[in-house]
């Protein structure tokens, strides 16, 4: 995408934690972009995440369902999109395995409704040659797709899928939808495959967040099993970053992997979090960390994921600015500085926000 042709962009799931970033960073740094933020606000959207952006003159925000099909097309059909970030899905894996159907429907059937939407406007706006090359359909998904890795080994674009969870499978499943409208329609796509985050602004159901808001408030640090699974960390402004770069950059058709190359066991995260926190609010050295309670392992639990981003660094010049060490200071001192944010959150007060704004439809 050509970044001095003015679009009209929609990004998906806008109001979330990485969505939030992503569409901060598009309205600042494009303002020939006229960027609409579609969210249905569920318990993770939070428009309170946007303030310093909502009366920007390119951007407008639209409450809306994306597994409401008929919504989706009358949306696509008054604004004529150019173009379609896709954040928007159910992500927590807990919630997946208590109740797995919410994962399919909006994350499977709600990916395959915005893929007709555009496919319907895109080609018909084209109708002559069918040449839609200057639209993109750009699909953020996640590295759980690829499974658990072993103690070596990294996951890369060409890695097998094998998703062990149902949030991972309904994640597996839009994928594939993607690479169908793809090869089926000539659908212009793009998806890229992250690694987990974490930063400012996260659902503090999360482990980072929850975990600074238990510290700060001397409740029970929750931590599956022994601790021992590993994960890999990408600081949220940089994945932000990469998906305008991918977005921008990145060759039709193709899948991208995005990591922070941080690995670390959740033990031993939360045991720097810890030290963190100790001496940002002046406690004796371990004191929070007698807070660390272990609890019953996650059912279908990965124990590795690593994420190969070299094809990202290599063709189109990403890379991470932050070690995980940094990153993770930056993101407390954010958590402790915004406690209004983080009351309102774990209150669900936040949820009552966009009700006294002007929300464009």
């Amino acid at each position: 995408m050509n970044p001095s042709t003015k679009k009209k962009l929609l990004i998906t799931g806008g109001a979330g934690f990485i969505g939030s970033h992503v569409v901060r960073l598009f309205v600042n740094k494009y303002p020939e972009y006229q960027v609409f933020n579609l969210d249905k606000l569920t318990y993770a959207g939070n428009l309170e995440n946007l303030r310093d952006i909502e009366k920007k003159p390119n951007y407008q925000f639209v409450k809306g369902d994306i597994t409401d099909a008929e919504f989706i097309g009358s949306l696509f059909n008054t604004h004529q999109f150019d173009a379609v970030i896709h954040l928007a899905a159910e992500s927590h894996v807990d919630r997946s395995i208590s109740n797995p159907l919410e994962f399919v429907v909006t994350n499977v059937l709600g990916t395959v409704n915005l893929l007709n939407a555009a496919r319907q406007i895109w080609l018909k706006s084209n109708s002559v040659n069918g040449d839609i090359s200057s639209h993109m359909f750009y699909h953020v998904s996640t590295d759980e797709v690829y499974g658990s890795l072993g103690e070596t080994g990294l996951f890369t674009e060409e890695t097998k899928y094998d998703p062990h969870s149902p949030y991972s499978a309904s994640k597996a499943s839009s994928d594939h939808f993607v690479r169908a409208y793809h090869d089926t329609y000539r659908l212009p796509v793009l998806i890229s495959n992250c690694s987990n985050n974490y930063g400012s602004f996260h659902f503090p159901e999360k482990l980072i967040p929850l975990a600074i808001h238990n510290i700060k408030n001397n409740l029970p640090i929750p931590v599956y099993g022994k601790g021992e699974n590993i994960r890999d960390w990408l600081f949220v402004e940089d994945h932000a970053r990469a998906i305008d770069v991918i977005f921008h950059k990145g060759k039709t058709g193709e899948t991208y992997n995005i990591g922070g190359n941080n690995e670390w066991t959740n033990i031993d995260l939360i045991r720097l979090l810890c030290q963190i926190m100790d001496e940002k609010l002046n406690r004796e050295d371990g004191e929070s960390a007698k807070l660390i309670t272990f609890v019953k392992d996650r059912a279908g639990h990965d124990l590795r994921y690593a994420i190969d981003s070299s094809k990202l660094q290599r063709e189109l010049g990403w890379q991470p600015s932050l070690i995980f060490e940094e990153g993770l200071e930056k993101t407390v001192e954010w958590y402790l500085a915004n406690e209004e944010w983080l009351n309102h959150v774990t209150s669900g007060a936040y949820q009552k926000y966009y009700e006294g704004q002007y929300v464009k439809r």
